[in-house]
C-alpha cells in the first residue's frame, strides 16, 4: 500500500497508513500522480480564476490549498494569513486540514509542517484524500458507494461492449477501450467506436483524452505513453480521472433510474412468466403420467396361472414403492409452485396466474383422486384373484385325484365265472351275458358277486357327487381349464348313469334264473361283503391321508389335527377288521383244502385278494406318519403367520394415531397465534424433521406388510389398520406440512411486501380465527361479511361483490387467511404501478410518446431490451417516426389491463 493510500476496506476516505514507515512511491505512479491530480486541482481553482503549475510547491503557503477546498466544497473557510513567515504558512495548510477532518476524514501522519516543506508523499497523499472525500466518495450505485460504486458504474456502462471488461481501476484500463466505451455509451456521435483496435491502445487513450478534453470539459489528466508503458496504472490517478467521467455524465443518472426500474419490473415479469411454464410443464407431465397409468391400474384381465398373478402383485408393489413416490412429491411441489407463484404475482400487483384448461390444481388433484380410486381397486383385485387361483388349483388337484381314483376304479378287471379269462371294466362286466350259459351253481354265484357289485357301486356314489361338485365348483370360480374338467366330468357321470342302468339290468336278468341257484359259498360272500366296504375305506383312508389341505389360522390347522388323531383312534379296530376279512379267506382255503372245492383258487365273488388288502393297509400305515410330519409343518407354518399379524400390528397401533395426533397438532398450529410467524415457521419445520425421521418406521412396517403378503395372509384381527390406511395417512401428512409451511412462507412473504407489523399480523389473525366459526382454516362469504361489518365496513352488495371477487377469484366461497391479509393490506402495498413505468420508459425515450429500439437497447441490458422489442406495438400516433414502438401499451399491459 502506497505512503498515503486510504482506508479501502469500508469508504475508501481516511487514510490509516504511517507515512514514515512507508515505502517510497514508484517514480511512474508518482508522475502519474503528479499529472492527474495536478490536473484534478486545476480543473476546479480555473473556476476561481487560477491554477498550479508545480503541486508540492503551489500548495506550501495553503492559500490556494484552502482555495481550492472553497471551491470543490462551496463553503467559507476561515480567513487566511497573508504573511511570508513560515508559521503563517502553516496556520494556512492547519485551517484547510481541520476543514478536511470535520468532513469526517481523519488523517494520519498528514502534519502541515510536511504540505509547507513541500513534502511530495504527503502532498500527494492530502490531495487523494480531498479527491476520495470530495470527488468519488459520494458516488452510489445500486446500494454500493465509494470505489465499488465507481467500479460497478462503470461495468454496468461499459457492459454492451464484448472486447471491454472492468475489474479494477489499473491494468483494466491500459487498452483505452473503457474510456473510449464510457464516452460511446453517454455519447456515442463523438467517437466511431467500431474503429478502435484493442491492439493500439495508445490511439485509443489519445482519442479518449482528446474527446473529454474538447467535448466534455474533462482535462487530460493522464499521459496515453505512461499507462502504456507502466506495468500496473497508478490506481488512484485511473480513478481520479474516471470519477471526472461519472460526474460529466452524472446528468445521466436520472435515465440509469428510470431504466432501473423498468428492469426490475421486467424482471419479475420474465421471472414469472418462467414460473408459469414450470408449472404448465410440470402439470402436465404429471395428468399425462396418470393418464397412462390409470388404464393399467383397471385392467382386471385375469391370469390363469399363480405365477402370472404374482408377477403382477410384484409389478403393482414396485408401482407403490418406486414409481409413485416421486410423482407424491412431484404434485406436492407442483401445488407449493403454484401457491408461491400466486403469491409473487399478488406482491408485484400481477393478476392472477389461470393455468391452462385441465391443469388446475383441482383437475390434478381430481385425476390424482382417480388414480388413487383405481390403485386402491386393483390391489382388492389381486388378492382376490391370487386367493381364487389358489382355491382353483386345489379344488383341480382334488378332483383329478378323485377323477383317477374312481376311473381306475371303473377301468378294474373282474374275472370271468366260467373261464380264466378276465373281463376288462365295470361296464363290459356288466354286459357279459355268462349267465346263458352256466351252469346252476354258476348262476348263483354270479348273483352273490352281483350283489357285492351292488355293495361296491353304493359305496362310490358319495365320490362321483364329490367329482361333479368339485367340477360345478371350479365352472363358478372361472377355471382356465374348464372345458376339459367339464369332459371328464361328463364322462364320468355319463359312465355311471350307465353303470346304474347296466347293473338294474343285469339283476333283472338274475334273478330271473334266481330258482337255479342251489348254493352259495357263504364265506366267500362274507368275504366279498366285509372286504368291499373295508377296501372302500382304505381307499377313502388313504385318499384322505394324501388330500391337500390349505389353511389360514392356527384353529383351521388345530381342527385338522384332531381329525387326524380321531382318524389314528379307528386303526385298532380296523386292523381287527382287517384280521376277521383275513381270517375268512383263510377259512375258505381250508374249506377248499378239505372237501375239495374246485373254485379255480378264486373268489368268484370279488377281485380283492388278502394281499391287496395287505399292500394297501400297509400303505395306510405308511401314510399315517408323512400325515402326522405335514400336519406339524402346518402348525408351524401357522405360528409364524400369526407372529407376523402380531409384529404388524404393534407397529401399525402405533403409526395409526401418531399420524393422526401430528396432523390434529399441525392444524393447530396453522391457525393459532402463538409468537411471530417465523416462530410458526420454525415450529412447522420442527415437526417437518420430526416427520421425515419417522420416515424409517414406515419403511420397517413396510417391510413387514411385504413379508404378511409374501406368506399369503389375508386377515389381521388384532388391528383395524392396513397397510393402505398407512400409507394414505402418511402421504396425506407429508402434504400437509409442506402445505401449511408453504402458507406461512407466503404470509411472511406478503408481510413483509407490504409492510406489515407483528401485531397487525396477530390482529388479522385474531379477527380471522373469530370469524372463523367452523375452524376450517377458512371464512365463508357470511363470516366474511361479518368480520368486515366489525371492522367498520359499510357496504352493499354490489362493493361485497367486488371485495369478494378480489378475495376469492376462483368462486369457490371460502376466503382463505392469505387472501384475508392481502386484502387487509392492499391499500397501503408500495409497488410499481403502469403509471409508473409508463413514467420511466417516458424518461429514456426523452419525453416522446414513443421509444426507438437503439434508446432501448441503449439504456436497457440485451436480454431485458429484446424482451420489450419483441413485445411492444408499432407506436402509430401522429407523431410517430420509422420503427417507433408504443410504450404506454407496453406498460398497461405489463399489469393485466390490456393484452402484452
Amino acid at each position: 500500500m502506497d505512503h498515503y493510500d486510504s482506508q479501502q476496506t469500508n469508504d475508501y476516505m481516511q487514510p490509516e497508513e504511517d507515512w514514515d514507515r512507508d515505502l517510497l512511491l514508484d517514480p511512474a505512479w508518482e508522475k502519474q500522480q503528479r499529472k492527474t491530480f495536478t490536473a484534478w486541482c486545476n480543473s476546479h481553482l480555473r473556476k476561481a480564476g487560477t491554477q498550479i503549475e508545480n503541486i508540492e510547491e503551489d500548495f506550501r503557503d495553503g492559500l490556494k490549498l484552502m482555495l481550492l477546498l472553497e471551491v470543490i466544497s462551496g463553503e467559507r473557510l476561515a480567513k487566511p494569513e497573508r504573511g511570508k513567515m513560515r508559521v503563517h504558512k502553516i496556520s494556512n495548510v492547519n485551517k484547510a486540514l481541520d476543514f478536511i477532518a470535520s468532513k469526517g476524514v481523519k488523517l494520519v501522519s498528514i502534519g502541515a509542517e510536511e504540505i509547507v516543506d513541500g513534502n511530495v508523499k504527503m502532498t500527494l497523499g492530502m490531495i487523494w484524500t480531498i479527491i476520495l472525500r470530495f470527488a468519488i466518495q459520494d458516488i452510489s450505485v445500486e446500494e454500493t458507494s465509494a470505489k465499488e460504486g465507481l467500479l460497478l458504474w462503470c461495468q454496468r456502462k461499459t457492459a454492451p461492449y464484448k472486447n471491454v471488461n472492468i475489474q479494477n481501476f489499473h491494468i483494466s484500463w491500459k487498452d483505452g477501450l473503457g474510456f473510449c466505451a464510457l464516452i460511446h455509451r453517454h455519447r456515442p456521435e463523438l467517437i466511431d467506436y467500431g474503429k478502435l483496435r484493442k491492439d493500439d491502445p495508445l490511439t485509443n487513450l489519445n482519442t479518449a483524452f482528446d474527446v473529454a478534453e474538447k467535448y466534455l470539459d474533462i482535462p487530460k489528466m493522464l499521459d496515453a505513453e505512461d499507462i502504456v508503458g507502466t506495468a500496473r496504472p497508478d490506481e488512484k490517478a485511473i480513478m481520479t480521472y474516471v470519477s471526472s467521467f461519472y460526474h460529466a455524465f452524472s446528468g445521466a443518472q436520472k435515465a440509469e433510474t428510470a431504466a432501473n426500474r423498468i428492469c426490475k419490473v421486467l424482471a419479475v415479469n420474465q421471472e414469472n412468466e418462467r414460473l408459469m411454464e414450470d408449472y404448465e410443464k410440470l402439470a402436465s407431465d404429471l395428468l399425462e403420467w396418470i393418464r397412462r397409468t390409470i388404464p393399467w391400474l383397471e385392467n382386471r384381465l385375469p391370469e390363469n396361472t399363480m405365477h402370472a398373478m404374482q408377477q403382477k402383485l410384484e409389478d403393482f408393489r414396485d408401482y407403490r414403492r418406486l414409481h409413485k413416490p416421486p410423482k407424491v412429491q412431484e404434485k406436492c411441489q407442483l401445488e407449493i409452485n403454484f401457491n408461491t407463484l400466486q403469491t409473487k404475482l399478488r406482491l408485484s400487483n400481477r393478476p392472477a396466474f389461470t393455468p391452462s384448461e385441465g391443469r388446475m390444481v383441482s383437475d390434478i388433484n381430481n385425476a390424482w383422486g382417480c388414480l388413487e380410486q383405481a390403485e386402491k381397486g386393483y390391489e382388492e383385485w389381486l388378492l382376490n384373484e391370487i386367493r381364487r387361483l389358489e382355491r382353483l388349483d386345489h379344488l383341480a388337484e382334488k378332483f383329478r385325484q378323485k377323477a383317477s381314483i374312481h376311473e381306475a376304479w371303473t377301468d378294474a378287471v373282474y374275472p370271468s365265472p366260467r373261464s380264466l379269462s378276465l373281463t376288462p371294466g365295470k361296464e363290459a362286466m356288466l354286459r357279459h351275458k355268462d349267465y346263458e350259459t352256466a351252469t346252476l351253481s354258476e348262476i348263483k354265484a354270479l348273483l352273490k358277486k352281483h350283489e357285492a357289485f351292488e355293495s361296491d357301486l353304493a359305496a362310490h356314489q358319495d365320490r362321483v357327487e364329490q367329482i361333479a361338485a368339485i367340477a360345478q365348483e371350479l365352472n363358478e370360480l372361472d377355471y382356465y381349464d374348464s372345458p376339459s374338467v367339464n369332459a371328464r366330468c361328463q364322462r364320468i357321470c355319463d359312465q355311471w348313469d350307465n353303470l346304474g342302468a347296466l347293473t338294474q339290468k343285469r339283476r333283472e336278468a338274475l334273478e330271473r334264473t334266481e330258482k337255479l341257484l342251489e348254493t352259495i359259498d357263504q364265506l366267500y360272500l362274507e368275504y366279498a361283503k366285509r372286504a368291499a366296504p373295508f377296501n372302500n375305506w382304505m381307499e377313502g383312508a388313504m385318499e384322505d391321508l394324501q388330500d391337500t389341505f390349505i389353511v389360514h389360522t392356527i384353529e383351521e390347522i388345530q381342527g385338522l389335527t384332531t381329525a387326524h388323531e380321531q382318524f389314528k383312534a379307528t386303526l385298532p379296530d380296523a386292523d381287527k377288521e382287517r384280521l376277521a376279512i383275513l381270517g375268512i379267506h383263510n377259512e375258505v382255503s381250508k374249506i377248499v383244502q378239505t372237501y375239495h372245492v374246485n373254485m379255480a383258487g378264486t373268489n368268484p365273488y370279488t377281485t380283492i385278494t388278502p394281499q391287496e388288502i395287505n399292500g394297501k393297509w400297509d400303505h395306510v400305515r405308511q401314510l399315517v406318519p408323512r400325515r402326522d410330519q405335514a400336519l406339524m409343518e402346518e402348525h408351524a407354518r401357522q405360528q409364524h403367520n400369526e407372529r407376523l399379524r402380531k409384529q404388524f400390528a404393534a407397529q401399525a397401533n402405533v403409526i395409526g394415531p401418531w399420524i393422526q395426533t401430528k396432523m390434529e397438532e399441525i392444524g393447530r398450529i396453522s391457525i393459532e397465534m402463538h409468537g411471530t410467524l417465523e416462530d410458526q415457521l420454525s415450529h412447522l419445520r420442527q415437526y417437518e424433521k420430526s416427520i421425515v425421521n419417522y420416515k424409517p418406521k414406515i419403511d420397517q412396517l413396510e417391510g413387514d406388510h411385504q413379508l404378511i403378503q409374501e406368506a399369503l395372509i389375508f386377515d389381521n384381527k388384532h388391528t383395524n389398520y392396513t397397510m393402505e390406511h398407512i400409507r394414505v395417512g402418511w402421504e396425506q401428512l407429508l402434504t400437509t406440512i409442506a402445505r401449511t409451511i408453504n402458507e406461512v412462507e407466503n404470509q411472511i412473504l406478503t408481510r413483509d411486501a407490504k409492510g406489515i407489523s407483528q401485531e397487525q399480523m396477530n390482529e388479522f389473525r385474531a379477527s380471522f380465527n373469530h370469524f372463523d366459526r367452523k375452524k376450517t382454516g377458512m371464512m365463508d362469504t357470511d363470516d366474511f361479511r361479518a368480520c368486515l361489518i366489525s371492522m367498520g365496513y359499510n357496504m352493499g352488495e354490489a362493493e361485497f361483490a367486488r371485495i369478494m371477487s378480489i378475495v376469492d377469484p376462483n368462486r369457490l366461497g371460502v376466503v382463505t387467511f392469505q387472501a384475508f391479509i392481502d386484502f387487509m393490506s392492499r391499500e397501503t402495498a408500495d409497488t410499481d404501478t403502469a403509471d409508473q413505468v409508463m413514467a420511466s420508459f417516458k424518461i429514456l425515450a426523452g419525453d416522446k410518446n414513443y421509444i426507438t429500439v437503439d434508446e432501448l437497447r441503449r439504456e436497457l441490458p440485451p436480454d431485458q431490451a429484446e424482451y420489450c422489442i419483441a413485445r411492444m406495438a408499432p407506436y402509430t400516433g401522429p407523431d410517430a417516426v420509422p420503427g417507433a414502438l408504443d410504450y404506454m401499451s407496453f406498460s398497461t399491459a405489463l399489469y393485466g389491463e390490456s393484452d402484452l
